[in-house]
């Protein structure tokens, strides 16, 4: 078993002391013990294209506050940051252990309607995280889009596959749908946490934050527009179940990008 937090918030703009705040207090409101506390895409700025005045350090503010937090509250973190490393910004994903060590993954797929590949530096690699028996492939916003880079392989399989996003709610159908095909097509739990609220460019942002079953199947939906904090139990002998009834993956292709 597995329980998992996501927090479904609006985001001060370009504030990131405000943002660590506000995300502090609303940890500070989980009621119920749990092993993954998941955060929006960018979750300290907001989607900011101004890297060279907001990117921090590679370990600056936002990944020591993620690895005070993960220490004092003994669960993992992630959430996406504007980082600066070594002379170019990435949108860059932490994951923070309970013990405070960490890994990371740099966004992809930048997302060119928002000029966010001229800001930053793509990644070129995934990471899967191996947690509490589970492994777990946590990816960014854009991403979504992109199933190849997705796919569930033979040589580097997963069990969860997450997504942090400021995904814009005029958009919020494909952002659901697509949730639900990488469930299916995967045969994994899917995360999709997205933010609320309209950020300094008037971009409504809905949440429509979930997660579905292998079977593609809704088994938490947080209502849109809502700052809340909700937890999720996921049966990983469920998800092993499903997939030895119905061995989809034996037959998928296996290929490297």
């Amino acid at each position: 078993m597995l329980s998992i937090t996501l927090i479904q918030s609006n985001l001060f703009w370009e504030d990131v002391d405000q943002n660590l705040k506000q995300f502090e207090s609303k940890i500070d409101l989980i009621s119920q013990p749990t092993d993954l506390i998941v955060l929006p895409e960018m979750f300290t700025t907001g989607f900011t294209m101004d890297p060279k005045a907001y990117a921090e350090s590679h370990e600056g503010k936002g990944l020591n506050w993620m690895q005070l937090i993960a220490k004092d509250k003994n669960t993992a973190l992630v959430g996406s940051i504007s980082i600066k490393d070594r002379d170019k910004f990435y949108n860059r994903l932490y994951w923070v252990f309970p013990d405070g060590s960490y890994k990371y993954y740099d966004k992809k797929h930048l997302f060119s309607m928002g000029n966010e590949n001229k800001k930053y530096h793509a990644g070129n690699s995934r990471i899967i995280i191996d947690y509490k028996g589970w492994k777990i492939c946590p990816l960014i916003c854009y991403d979504l889009r992109f199933p190849v880079w997705s796919r569930n392989t033979k040589k580097n399989s997963y069990d969860i596959l997450i997504y942090i996003a400021n995904w814009p709610a005029v958009r919020a159908h494909p952002w659901k749908q697509l949730l639900i095909a990488r469930a299916i097509e995967n045969q994994c739990f899917v995360i999709g946490l997205n933010r609320v609220g309209k950020d300094i460019n008037k971009i409504e942002h809905s949440g429509d934050s979930m997660v579905i079953n292998a079977k593609g199947e809704i088994i938490n939906q947080i209502k849109i527009n809502e700052e809340t904090e909700q937890t999720t139990t996921i049966n990983k002998a469920e998800l092993i179940d499903f997939r030895n009834t119905f061995s989809v993956l034996n037959d998928a292709d296996d290929f490297t990008i």
